[in-house]
């Protein structure tokens, strides 16, 4: 049986759009806003934690490329004719994977075990199309924490309060977590959780942006 659309009310509004992006990530939304991209956002509620335990053994990039997969396929089923794009991210510092933090103390002991050191944020973005992948990019960014003070690190938790719960390095590079670094190498859009310059490229192709 087909799945009922979710929050169907809120998606009628842009039904027309070509695009929608499979999640509920307030920084991705505005990088492909800013971009001028015409798009309707859904979430997509699957087990992350399932998949993710299902796939320790695998690399990295194929835990965020499933999690992208998963996340867009489900959507895709809701708006068959629509590009839809998913993404997902995964940190790694020396072999130990690490998840959003669920609360701040729990933001505060991850940025107290990366401090000093180099960890990788490895990124998967993926557009289907009535259940058809037709793209996908994987991206990996090399990130050096300095060996800031513990004295820093609660007043940085305490400026940026909840917000560093919604990435997975309990960061914020693009605000106040831009003083938590450093070195960073790599592509900065996707440390932010999205590979927009080649996404925009793939849209182009597929005549949903002018060239």
């Amino acid at each position: 049986m087909p799945e009922t659309p979710i929050h169907a009310p809120a998606l009628q509004a842009s039904q027309a759009s070509q695009v929608v992006l499979a999640s509920k990530s307030a920084v991705r939304a505005r990088l492909l806003r800013a971009a001028g991209l015409d798009f309707a956002c859904e979430a997509a509620p699957i087990d992350e934690a399932e998949i993710k335990g299902q796939m320790q053994a695998e690399p990295v990039e194929a835990v965020a490329e499933a999690l992208a997969e998963r996340k867009a396929q489900h959507v895709s089923r809701l708006f068959p004719d629509a590009l839809v794009i998913g993404a997902d991210q995964m940190l790694e510092c020396e072999g130990v994977r690490y998840d959003k933090p669920a609360d701040l103390a729990s933001a505060r002991a991850q940025l107290a075990a990366l401090r000093g050191r180099g960890h990788d944020l490895v990124g998967a973005a993926m557009v289907v199309q009535g259940g058809a992948r037709l793209w996908h990019h994987t991206d990996r960014v090399r990130l050096t924490m300095r060996a800031f003070s513990d004295g820093f690190l609660d007043s940085y938790l305490e400026a940026a309060g909840e917000a560093v719960l919604a990435s997975v390095g309990g960061y914020q590079l693009e605000g106040r977590g831009a003083q938590l670094f450093s070195r960073v190498e790599g592509d900065y859009f996707a440390i932010l959780g999205l590979p927009l310059l080649p996404l925009l490229d793939f849209l182009r192709e597929h005549g949903v942006l002018d060239r």
